[in-house]
C-alpha cells in the first residue's frame, strides 16, 4: 500500500531527582522543533534505594502548562487536534519546553526519571477512510465509539460521521481515539441530500421548500467554512433533483456498494471532466447500521494530505488528490507526471509521460485508462500484486484510472477503484 508513515526523531532525557528534591516540582526542559505534528512522551522511574519512588507526570509548552496527569500515567500524546485526556491539543509550537514532575515520594537514596519524546513531523502522505457515515444521532444504530472504533480497528485515518439534520454528534466525539473526526452534517431535503464538511454547525435550519430556500442554506455553511458534496445524486430512492448547477465543491461519485445509481454518477462526473470541468470525486459508505453488504469504509476514501488534521484532510480533497477504493486494502493507484500527482494540473512546459502505479491488483483484473474521449485502453493483468504503466500525454486534457474486477460472492464484474484525474494544461 502507499507510504503513510511519519517522519520521526526519537530523544531521550534522563534526570537524577534527589531525596533533597521532595515535594518540590521538576523540570526536564526540551526543544520543541519546527513543523511538529504530534508528540508522544513516555517515562520511567528507576529506584535507587528499597523505597518505591512516586513522581508525577505533565508538560509545559513555552506559555502554559498544556497537561497533567499526576501518578496516573506514565506517557501521553499531543495532536495538533488531539491528545490524551488531560492534555491539551493544538499548535505544537517550536521552542523552550519541558516535561514536569512532581517529586512526590523520593527514597533516601534518590530516583532517576528516563523519558523518551518521539517527535513526529508534518509530513505529506496518503491517508484513508469514510467521508459519509450515520449514528445513534440520526437513524443509524452505530454509538460515536462503535464508529470510531470500527474504523480504528480497519487500519483506516479519518470518518466523516454526517448524521440527518443533526450536528449533535459533531460536539461528542469520542477523543481517545488516533481516527481523526470532521465535523459534518448530511443536509437532507425531500429532493436530494449534499454533505457539509468541515464545521461543527453548518446551518441553523434544515428546513427548504424551493431552490431559493436550497440556495441559501448552501450560501449559509459556504460562509461558515464547509465544504459541500452532493451525495448519491442518481440515487434511485434520494436523487439530487434540485439543480445541478447549485453551489457544490464535491461529487460523491461511489456510494455504498457498487450498482447502477454509482454507474450513473461516475456518467454525468466523465460528461463534466470530458467538457473541462475540473470536479473532485469523492466516495462513502453511507453506512448506518450492521448490513451484509453496506459496511464502513466501502467504499474507501485516499487522501494525500499535508497532515493528519480536518483541515489537511479536506485540503488534500480540494487539491484532487483522492482516490477511491472498494474497501481499506485497495487496489490503490498513484498518477504522476514528474513532480505532479493525481489531481494537480501539470503545465505546458513539463513533456514527461505519465506514470500509472497500481497495487493490490489481482489476477484477471481489469484496467481502464480514460481519458476525455473515454477509455483509451483496457488491460486484463495477468498476475498478482504490481502493475505499472507509462503513458504519453498526447495533447490530453486528462488522464484517470479505473480497475474493474470479478466478485465471485456477487458473481459480477464491478469497480474496485478509481482515480480521480490528471490534468494538462492546454
Amino acid at each position: 500500500m502507499p507510504q503513510t508513515s511519519r517522519r520521526k526523531q526519537v530523544t531521550t532525557y534522563r534526570r537524577e531527582i534527589h531525596h533533597s528534591e521532595q515535594s518540590t516540582y521538576v523540570e526536564v526542559p526540551f526543544e520543541m522543533p519546527e513543523q511538529v505534528e504530534e508528540i508522544h512522551v513516555e517515562f520511567a522511574v528507576q529506584s535507587h534505594g528499597e523505597a518505591k519512588p512516586v513522581i508525577d507526570l505533565g508538560v509545559r509548552d513555552s506559555h502554559k502548562v498544556r497537561g497533567w496527569s499526576g501518578g496516573a500515567r506514565s506517557e501521553f500524546v499531543i495532536g495538533l487536534e488531539k491528545a490524551t485526556p488531560g492534555y491539551l491539543p493544538g499548535e505544537l509550537q517550536a521552542g523552550d519546553w519541558a516535561v514536569l514532575h512532581n517529586a512526590y515520594k523520593v527514597p533516601e537514596e534518590g530516583c532517576e526519571v528516563t523519558i523518551t519524546i518521539t517527535f513526529f513531523f508534518h509530513t505529506a502522505r496518503w491517508l484513508k477512510g469514510d467521508l459519509h457515515t450515520h449514528s445513534v444521532n440520526s437513524d443509524g444504530s452505530y454509538t460515536l465509539e462503535e464508529n470510531a472504533a470500527i474504523m480504528e480497528q480497519l487500519g483506516c485515518d479519518f470518518i466523516a460521521m454526517t448524521d440527518h439534520n443533526a450536528v449533535s454528534q459533531n460536539y461528542s466525539y469520542p477523543r481517545n481515539t488516533p481516527v481523526v473526526m470532521i465535523p459534518g452534517m448530511e443536509f437532507t431535503t425531500n429532493f436530494g441530500h449534499s454533505n457539509f464538511l468541515g464545521v461543527l454547525e453548518p446551518i441553523d435550519d434544515f428546513r427548504v421548500k424551493n431552490q431559493e430556500d436550497v440556495n441559501l442554506r448552501l450560501a449559509t455553511a459556504r460562509e461558515r467554512g464547509a465544504k459541500i458534496v452532493l451525495n448519491h445524486p442518481h440515487c434511485d430512492y434520494c436523487p439530487w433533483e434540485w439543480d445541478f448547477n447549485t453551489d457544490h465543491d464535491w461529487w460523491e461519485v461511489w456510494n455504498g456498494p457498487w450498482t447502477a445509481r454509482n454507474e450513473r454518477a461516475l456518467a454525468w462526473w466523465q460528461e463534466q471532466l470530458a467538457s473541462g470541468r475540473k470536479l473532485v470525486a469523492t466516495g462513502g459508505s453511507d453506512v448506518h447500521r450492521p448490513e451484509r453488504y453496506v459496511k464502513h469504509a466501502m467504499p474507501c476514501t485516499w487522501v494525500y494530505a499535508e497532515t493528519k488534521t480536518v483541515n489537511g484532510i479536506l485540503q488534500g480533497i480540494d487539491k484532487g488528490h483522492v482516490v477511491i477504493s472498494y474497501s481499506p486494502e485497495g487496489p490503490f493507484a498513484q498518477l504522476t507526471c514528474g513532480d505532479y500527482m493525481t489531481g494537480d494540473t501539470v503545465l505546458n512546459d513539463v513533456k514527461e509521460n505519465v506514470l500509472v502505479r497500481i497495487e493490490h491488483i489481482r489476477e484477471g483484473d481489469q484496467i481502464k485508462l480514460i481519458s476525455e474521449h473515454g477509455v483509451e485502453s483496457t488491460e486484463v493483468c495477468s498476475s498478482t500484486g504490481l502493475w505499472e504503466l507509462t503513458v504519453e500525454q498526447k495533447g490530453r486534457a486528462f488522464y484517470r484510472v479505473e480497475v474493474w474486477r470479478h466478485f465471485e460472492e456477487f458473481d459480477q464484474t464491478l469497480m474496485a477503484m478509481l482515480t480521480n484525474p490528471i490534468y494538462f494544461q492546454r
